[in-house]
């Protein structure tokens, strides 16, 4: 078995999961078991969630084309069975991803579609859609003296006195070729992300070890007219709003929890953390002056 450490819990794979660092076992048991098993086709008095899922009760299916089937269940287990001719190195994609995605909203956990830095104990997150920059901007600012802490999936819970805390991703960041390229992380390019995509796992240069207090939550935009560059701060019902958007899989994360425990998760966050919506024009010749706004306000904003 692999032993991993992802999101804050201690993980025992059967499959081993690219991108995924390595962590020691202990003699506990683990809270997250990945096996390959046989997974139904259906779930017997299911609802379709979507073209690929469906949810039963505290069990989810997950079906992806030319790779397999992923069952997810009870927040602790996620059983895969591979397509005719694919690999665990396929699958392993799909594990961390959607899968393990399902997996923490099964728990309970407050998972945003972000990447996150920290120093000095506290916590930024970057959110958007898919191809806004996270993960681009995430490691620019790691570059510039941040601790990595998490990408793509940021699971949130709450540490003493109700503070919000991020939970170390345990997992590298993935970038595309040229954002290796223009930040100068070629030394640290590891494999591919996917076998026929120019996209590969990067190791950080340092990585936050124990879980920081979230301080802060930006959603990226594209600054163009009639929105001008900056940082603007949400008032509290759009940002009660940007949360329920920038959760990861909103729909999932919608069918999975109730809507009283997703709005007190949202509402505990805000309690401590403040959202701002940074508009930002696009291309690599603005990244060294974005790193620097976006580290002088959030410093601006104290502990």
């Amino acid at each position: 078995m692999h032993s991993y450490r992802i999101s804050g819990l201690a993980v025992a794979s059967q499959l081993e999961l690219l991108g995924a660092i390595d962590a020691p076992a202990n003699d506990d048991a683990p809270d997250i078991t990945v096996r390959l098993q046989s997974a139904p086709r259906t779930l017997a008095g299911g609802v379709a969630g979507g073209p690929n899922w469906e949810i039963e009760g505290e069990r989810v299916l997950l079906r992806v084309p030319r790779v397999g089937r992923f069952l997810i269940e009870g927040g602790r287990h996620i059983g895969v069975e591979l397509e005719p001719g694919a690999t665990a190195r396929d699958a392993s994609l799909f594990v961390l991803g959607v899968s393990f995605g399902i997996l923490l909203h099964q728990r309970g956990a407050m998972v945003l579609h972000g990447a996150a830095v920290a120093r000095d104990g506290r916590a930024l997150a970057i959110c958007g859609a898919s191809g806004d920059g996270k993960s681009t901007l995430a490691t620019a600012l790691c570059r510039a003296g941040f601790e990595f802490v998490a990408d793509d999936i940021c699971a949130v819970g709450l540490g003493d006195e109700g503070r919000p805390v991020v939970w170390p991703d345990g997992r590298q960041l993935k970038l595309w070729r040229e954002a290796i390229e223009r930040l100068g992380m070629a030394p640290d390019q590891g494999a591919a992300v996917r076998d026929g995509i120019e996209k590969y796992f990067i190791g950080p240069p340092a990585t936050a070890m124990t879980p920081p207090r979230l301080t802060a939550i930006y959603v990226l935009g594209e600054a163009r007219a009639p929105r001008p560059e900056g940082i603007e701060p949400l008032n509290l019902p759009d940002a009660m709003r940007a949360l329920d958007l920038q959760a990861y899989r909103p729909a999932i994360r919608a069918r999975i929890g109730s809507k009283p425990r997703n709005l007190a998760q949202s509402a505990a966050v805000l309690s401590h953390a403040r959202t701002f919506r940074f508009e930002r024009p696009r291309g690599f010749e603005h990244m060294d002056r974005l790193v620097a706004a976006l580290a002088a306000h959030w410093d601006a904003l104290g502990r």
